[in-house]
């Protein structure tokens, strides 16, 4: 029995010229890329201004979900890449919470010197079930 593959794209530029999707969807699985603090443009959003890239990330992380029909309580699992993570430690801890409130997903988060932007100081993936009931 094969497996239908679909896909969702933000129609930001660095896709193409990077050769990825935003989202991937295998069975009930959804695998969702690494996400960033940008508009609908591609501009990029928040520079200097931790919170506000946490925040514009889920919000892509949303759009993604969305567009599968889920939303963040199929999310089973996170990676949070933070720039400056002991700077940042208690932002993200507490913009995670904030962010899933009482469902807690498989997390783990990691410091890094540098994202793929030079003002980019988070950036965030996940992996949700669709299967899940809310």
């Amino acid at each position: 029995m094969s497996k239908q593959i679909s896909t969702f794209k933000h129609g930001v530029p660095w896709e193409e010229s990077f050769g990825y999707s935003q989202g991937v969807r295998v069975g009930d699985t959804l695998y969702v890329s690494g996400q960033l603090s940008h508009d609908e443009e591609g501009n990029f959003i928040g520079e200097g201004d931790f919170e506000t890239q946490v925040r514009t990330t889920f919000k892509n992380i949303d759009k993604v979900l969305n567009a599968f029909g889920a939303t963040k309580k199929n999310i089973v699992d996170d990676t949070v890449l933070v720039v400056n993570l002991q700077e940042n430690s208690e932002a993200v801890q507490k913009l995670h919470l904030e962010y899933f409130e009482d469902h807690h997903p498989a997390s783990t988060t990691v410091g890094i010197s540098a994202l793929a932007f030079p003002e980019q100081l988070v950036e965030i993936r996940v992996t949700a079930r669709l299967d899940l009931n809310d």
